[in-house]
């Protein structure tokens, strides 16, 4: 039978996603590209505001509108915490939330054995971890997910509804998906997680910075990244680390989202922006050139013109290599949707764009170091002639080359830059 995957939100998800297509494939299960050659289309869904539900539910709707006759699977975080309004829309076959999702060869063969509507959601608050284990995945960058689950509790954020508490993946897990994958031929790992640098929260004597140790000494390993991570989990272990070992790449992306003090504390962020700034600085004492991207959040609730223009100063300030730009959505249930001073979507979009062309100009400023520099890079992709790919520290880069460098560690001497890419020749040794 042929398969499809729909995928909305976070790289969790999209790991996740994977593991589903793994073990369809390893149970016979042909993948397609289109809807309509699907026997089985599977949505796997996102609920972090209230347009990523409307998002979620139109993909849903159309699959069904454009192939009456296929098996719909809908799971993730819209039917884990908004069962209801999934359960209003007909000829859906099965609904799992956050658990279950490696179930879905044998829930499927249960549901074409009986051809009656499977409905499995759990209260996933006091879960543990569902261990999942990628095997298929592009031969340069792998995601292993190591843990699920958010204590949190931002005021904006419905995470810890939908994915639960903090459960971290088993330590030797870990180590040994990673083993895996390496023997495969992949050169990047990266560490995904609702909340990664929590990992281990829920361990006996074994945290984040412990982890990281253990897979620094997997023999073969040439990178490794860090998806996300929150600021005041980069414990000094951590930063000591990064200073002893380049197997860490130069780049983290650590969420900010707001640069005003007042409406840090109304998202209930745990630290101040004196707190952030002096982390920032005890990073850049031991990688100078670290690439530090972001996350900002414009229009909050109660985020007046003063605010705006405070974030807008301290990401220069601190000089951030890119900054993901989102408007405020509401989510309702989460403590935001119920503040006063709820700003327009015309003053959204418009702090929106003016934090966009912010970013583009940190980014060009960040590029501009590594200009007439010799860098290296792994090409992930071969289109007309160029290689594709990204450094250690996640600058694009592009340059002319043989398809058989594609995933081997490439040095590349940067002549200019053509933005959102580097543009380099090939070092003579690879010529």
């Amino acid at each position: 039978m042929k398969f499809i995957i729909q995928t909305l939100g976070c790289k969790v998800n999209t790991y996740e996603s994977n593991v589903i297509k793994d073990l369809l494939v390893s149970a016979g299960y042909t993948e397609v590209k289109k809807i309509e050659d699907a026997d089985i289309c599977i949505i796997n869904t996102c609920t972090v505001t209230n347009t990523a539900d409307n998002k979620s539910l139109k993909v849903i709707r159309h699959a069904i509108k454009n192939n009456s006759k296929a098996t719909i699977v809908v799971c993730g975080c819209l039917p884990q915490v908004n069962l209801e309004k999934v359960k209003k829309i007909d000829n859906i076959a099965i609904i799992i939330g956050n658990k279950y999702k490696k179930d879905i060869v044998t829930l499927l063969e249960q549901y074409f054995k009986t051809q009656k509507p499977i409905v499995k959601i759990e209260d996933i608050r006091n879960a543990e971890f569902e261990s999942m284990c990628l095997i298929n995945f592009d031969r340069t960058r792998a995601f292993v997910k190591i843990q699920d689950g958010c204590d949190n509790f931002c005021s904006y954020c419905i995470i810890p509804y939908s994915r639960g508490n903090v459960r971290s993946k088993k330590p030797i897990e870990v180590i040994d998906e990673i083993k895996g994958l390496i023997y495969e031929g992949h050169k990047e790992i990266v560490l995904t997680g609702i909340h990664t640098g929590h990992y281990g929260s829920d361990l006996e004597n074994y945290n984040f910075y412990m982890l990281l140790k253990d897979i620094l000494k997997i023999k073969g390993l040439e990178r490794l990244r860090i998806s996300s991570i929150e600021l005041n989990e980069i414990t000094d272990d951590i930063i000591n680390l990064m200073s002893t070992n380049q197997i860490l790449v130069d780049h983290l992306h650590i969420p900010l989202q707001a640069g005003s003090d007042k409406i840090l504390k109304l998202m209930n962020r745990k630290y101040d922006l004196t707190y952030f700034k002096s982390r920032i600085k005890k990073i850049r004492d031991i990688r100078p050139n670290i690439s530090l991207t972001t996350d900002v959040i414009v229009g909050f609730p109660g985020e007046n013109e003063a605010d705006f223009e405070k974030t807008i100063n301290t990401c220069r300030e601190i000089g951030f290599a890119k900054i993901h730009v989102f408007p405020y959505s509401e989510r309702e249930g989460t403590k935001s949707s119920m503040m006063d001073g709820k700003l327009v979507e015309e003053v959204k979009k418009e702090r929106s764009r003016k934090l966009v062309m912010v970013s583009r100009e940190l980014e060009i400023n960040y590029m501009n170091k590594f200009l007439n520099k010799e860098l290296e890079f792994i090409p992930e992709v071969y289109k007309d002639g160029y290689l594709i790919g990204h450094t250690g520290n996640y600058l694009l880069v592009k340059c002319m080359g043989n398809i058989d460098l594609l995933h081997q560690n490439v040095s590349v001497y940067v002549d200019k830059i053509e933005y959102p890419a580097l543009i380099g020749t090939l070092s003579n040794s690879v010529q």
